[in-house]
């Protein structure tokens, strides 16, 4: 099992997100999240990272070049990590 530190850009809500914030991981296209709360998005997007990244592990297929094993590192705000 490997952590992953991956960078993420959040979205504050408006017509585009339907009043929700987004959360996305550039390093994984199409890995976004959204909730009513910084926290609850960042929170599904956890969740949304773990298993793309499980995902390319199961089929064989290389991590995409942004994403990068790393110790894991408490209180982190512009980063998700993961444990896959």
């Amino acid at each position: 099992m490997n952590r992953y530190k991956l960078s993420f850009v959040m979205h504050e809500p408006g017509e585009d997100t339907e009043d929700k914030f987004m959360a996305e991981i550039p390093a994984l296209p199409g890995c976004r999240a959204w909730g009513d709360t910084p926290a609850e998005t960042l929170h599904i997007l956890e969740g949304v990272a773990e298993a793309f990244i499980q995902s390319y592990l199961e089929h064989g297929d290389p991590l995409p070049a942004g994403v990068v094993t790393a110790p894991l590192i408490m209180g982190q705000v512009d980063e998700v990590q993961v444990i896959a």
